[in-house]
């Protein structure tokens, strides 16, 4: 028996950290995926390797432990809660392919998560629908990172552009964002669950100050929809500047970084700011025009990447999910 799922990982456009204390978000699924395949192990063990990642391990699926071979598989909390909640324990191998830098805030723990679900499910013969599918892989991470919003595993599981709401429903946009984007990112990784306790933490001590930032940014959230609906480009530009500017008040900003946005800002991209939970990661780099010059401006120092967004969510190989 051979399962094989690949999900789409994510640009969050607006509204990091905001989100998890119930302001809207947007964000969209791109063109770079993670695939994972499923297959019953020739031995007694279950294994997790990735070649593109360098690593494998031999899992302990009752107990959620494991031995390391050979690498650092730094996303192996998720596939280990997953196999704990919904695998028979039975010894299998689960090999991960990816084209998304991991702690790049692109998205890939989420990514990781709903394609190792849905290839498990379709392993066991679970019926499931992408809605089932989007609601455990949220539990998945709000089970390994404390505290999660629903935003990346919605956009991993349904792919396109999504606003989400206050009440945390999803609403897709039937126009599309047309435009290219440019994904900086550094070797240093982000972690998502260290940065949403550090702002919790600042809120915490310094909440007459902190709640009207986390707001603020959704306000600015609401404006970009807007701007998308009526393709404002001017507007959208602006309004990715200045949700910078109250994401480094709220520490989650570093020095690379910061160096990447006003590079791309310098290049002729119409706005940039960091994508996903920052302390290490990315910026994406809004580009109408002058996309070269600002993958060229920011290969200079760092990595980058051209991406677009993708209407593709989860694929699960020779099934159909609604």
């Amino acid at each position: 028996m051979e399962s094989i799922a690949s999900a789409p990982g994510k640009m969050i456009l607006f509204g990091e950290h905001a989100v998890v204390y119930g302001e809207p978000a947007i964000a969209g699924a791109v063109n770079k995926r993670v695939t994972i395949k499923i297959t019953k192990s020739s031995t007694n063990s279950s294994i997790f390797k990735s070649d593109d990642l360098g690593f494998e391990a031999e899992l302990n699926t009752r107990n959620k432990r494991y031995i390391s071979n050979r690498g650092k598989p730094g996303i192996i909390k998720y596939i280990l809660e997953i196999l704990f909640r919904f695998h028979d324990h039975s010894p299998i191998v689960i090999d991960l392919s990816l084209d998304i830098p991991i702690g790049s805030g692109l998205g890939s723990s989420a990514a990781v998560t709903v394609s190792t679900l849905a290839a498990l499910f379709n392993y066991h013969g679970k019926k499931f629908n992408k809605n089932y599918l989007a609601k455990k892989a949220h539990e998945i991470e709000s089970s390994v990172q404390g505290i999660a919003s629903p935003l990346d595993t919605s956009v991993s599981t349904f792919g396109g552009l999504i606003y989400l709401s206050r009440e945390k429903k999803i609403f897709k946009f039937t126009n599309k964002l047309q435009s290219s984007f440019v994904i900086g990112y550094t070797l240093k990784r982000g972690n998502t669950g260290k940065m949403v306790k550090s702002v919790r933490s600042l809120k915490n001590r310094y909440s007459k100050i902190v709640d009207p930032i986390i707001t603020s940014i959704g306000e600015i959230t609401d404006e970009a929809k807007f701007a998308i609906a009526h393709n404002n480009q001017s507007k959208f530009g602006e309004l990715m500047n200045i949700n910078q500017g109250l994401l480094d008040s709220l520490g989650v900003n570093t020095k690379e970084l910061s160096r990447m946005v006003y590079i791309a800002r310098k290049a002729g991209a119409h706005g940039s700011k960091i994508t996903g939970s920052g302390g290490g990661g990315s910026i994406i780099a809004f580009c109408p025009t002058n996309e070269e010059k600002v993958f060229r401006s920011i290969s200079k120092y760092d990595n980058a990447l051209k991406v677009r967004f993708s209407n593709e969510g989860v694929i699960v190989q020779n099934r159909k999910i609604l």
